[in-house]
Parts: structure tokens; C-alpha cells; sequence
């Protein structure tokens, strides 16, 4: 069984990601296996696209379409319940509050919300946080979400300003952070959830439906770049790797 870090920066778009100049852009390309044209869902809105990535289903079958979430009149395990029934220890660090819905009670061994607001860089305290928790206990799972880079970056100032490309760059150094921290331990899968254009997102277009995705392990083959993906692949990627059962619903597909 691997063990698994999931990092999600939120709005990250694969152009702002090449254009944002973090000098380990081109070392984190050399150790993955990775997309720069994935695709989200839509609606391309962060609460029903993280829905779709846990679920591996379209905002369609689990029916959250808007940022306000609502039980599932058909309800999907996620990824967090299918590696609970195998017994796997999950964690999760967060700075959007509305995100605690895709996990179920009960389904979280550790977790920790920092609101975005409250300081200068959330994804940077969040980090030392889930790093700490790896160092004292090692759980089986890591799920980490960025969020400065959509709420600071795209939505405040705007996709691919500068503001926007310098918290894409600082979710670069966390992002290396980890893998240098715990690369030898875990695999290391890294995506976003929509891209973003002007100071919102949501459209059926490139700049908001392309995603980047990079899985980092010893199962993927490095410095090798696919065309394609969906972010409903990631959680089939995950039990895989974890030794666990897709639910039956899911519609993804693992990439090993």
C-alpha cells in the first residue's frame, strides 16, 4: 500500500503555473507524470468541482451545482469513505470552510481550517501544519487545499496578474516543501480544481476548464507529460494506490 498526499491549489491555471517563474517548476516537471491540459467539470466552481474530484462523478450525479452544499438525494461514497472502510487514517487542511462537505463525520482521523483572511498566507500555514502532522503521526492520507491563489490572486486581483502569478509561485515553494519533506514516503498527486479569467470563473471555456495535473511516485513515470485527464480520474488514482475499492458509482478512470 502507498501512502498519499492530494494538494489542491485552487484556480490554478497551467499557464499561470509555467508563467509564474518559481525556479522549481521545472524540477517538479522532471519528477512527474503530468498534464497540462486536464479537464475539470462544470459547472467550473470550486465546491461542485472538489465534489467531482472526491466522488468521481459530474456535478450531474452528485447534484451540488453552486458553491452551497446540499445532501445528495443519491448518495456516492467518496474517496475519504471508501479508504475508511479499508481502514486507512486520513487527514485534511483546508482554507475554505464550505469544503468540510466532502468529507463525511467520522471519515477524518485530523483536520484543521484556517480561514484565508486571517493572515498573509494560509496555504503557507496550512502546509507547516499537515507537514507537522505527517511527522508525528504519518496518516495514510494527506488531503492539502490552497486556496490564496483563487480568493487573494484571481478573485481580488485577477487570473494572471502579478498578484495572482505571486501566489501561484508561493503555492510552488509550498508544493516543494512537501515533496522534499515527504516525496521518499509518499506519492504526491497535485491538481486544481478550475482555472479562472478576469476576477471570476464558472464558464465552459479553456481559461476555466483547463486543469494541470501532477502525480509524483514511484508507480508514475517521471518526466513524462500525457495529453488529456480529468479530474474525475484522481480518486480512482488514489484507492488504487491505497490498496482500496472504487465505488461502484465512480465514473473515473486511474491512471496506473
Amino acid at each position: 500500500m502507498e501512502k498519499v498526499i492530494l494538494i489542491s491549489v485552487d484556480g490554478l491555471r497551467p499557464d499561470g503555473f509555467l508563467a509564474c517563474g518559481n525556479p522549481y517548476i521545472d524540477e517538479l516537471m522532471k519528477k512527474a507524470y503530468y498534464t497540462l491540459d486536464g479537464k475539470t467539470v462544470m459547472p467550473s466552481v470550486t465546491l461542485p468541482c472538489h465534489m467531482s474530484l472526491f466522488h468521481s462523478v459530474t456535478p450531474q450525479r452528485h447534484g451540488i451545482t453552486t458553491n452551497l452544499y446540499l445532501p445528495m438525494a443519491r448518495p456516492i461514497n467518496g474517496l475519504f469513505e471508501q479508504l475508511q472502510m479499508r481502514r486507512r487514517t486520513c487527514a485534511m487542511y483546508y482554507g475554505w470552510e464550505p469544503l468540510r462537505d466532502v468529507a463525511r463525520p467520522e471519515s477524518l482521523k485530523f483536520s484543521e481550517y484556517i480561514n484565508a483572511y486571517t493572515e498573509e498566507s494560509a496555504d503557507t500555514s496550512l502546509t507547516d501544519s499537515a507537514l507537522e502532522r505527517i511527522r508525528k503521526s504519518k496518516p495514510d492520507f494527506v488531503f492539502l487545499y490552497m486556496v490564496d491563489t483563487d480568493e487573494k490572486g484571481g478573485h481580488d486581483s485577477g487570473w494572471m496578474t502579478q498578484e495572482y502569478l505571486r501566489r501561484v509561485s508561493m503555492a510552488v515553494d509550498n508544493i516543494r516543501r512537501v515533496i522534499e519533506a515527504c516525496g521518499d514516503e509518499y506519492s504526491v498527486i497535485i491538481t486544481a480544481d478550475h482555472g479562472g479569467h478576469d476576477r471570476h470563473h464558472g464558464l465552459d471555456i479553456p481559461e476555466d476548464m483547463t486543469i494541470p495535473m501532477f502525480y509524483i511516485g514511484k508507480r508514475f513515470e517521471a518526466g513524462k507529460q500525457f495529453s488529456g485527464g480529468s479530474i474525475l480520474d484522481i480518486a480512482p488514482t488514489v484507492v488504487k494506490l491505497m490498496d482500496a475499492d472504487p465505488a461502484p458509482e465512480w465514473e473515473g478512470t486511474a491512471v496506473i
